[in-house]
């Protein structure tokens, strides 16, 4: 078999969630290898998976954005691509951000609170 990665790939046991369709879809799988440049991912169900998606790996606490390079039954591999401007935000970003926001929020309550003490 042709070798085509341009990185060294890791043979992993990661839990992993698909995520599509504007965040309305989501898949868990499972991913058995991981590279710079992709991944190899395994799921239960046989349902069809667009061209590009938003992987979330929890282990690693980060999504990726990816391209479905090929697939099998329950296999399929996928190449991460750079987030352009024009895309909405990865998962774990939205995450990242709406705690943010919370927080802020808290922090201004408090402000307010300690302010209307004196």
């Amino acid at each position: 078999m042709l070798e085509r990665r341009q990185t060294a790939r890791a043979r992993v046991i990661f839990h992993g969630r698909i995520v599509y369709h504007d965040r309305l879809s989501t898949i868990d799988c499972v991913v058995r290898n991981f590279s710079d440049d992709g991944v190899k991912i395994e799921f239960d169900n046989l349902a069809l998976l667009p061209d590009e998606i938003d992987l979330f790996i929890a282990k690693k606490n980060h999504s990726f954005r990816a391209k479905l390079a090929w697939r099998c039954v329950n296999q399929a591999g996928l190449t991460f691509r750079p987030v352009a401007r024009t895309d909405v935000i990865p998962l774990d970003w939205a995450r990242r951000l709406r705690c943010s926001e919370q927080e802020r929020h808290k922090l201004q309550l408090k402000m307010a609170e300690l302010l209307s003490e004196h």
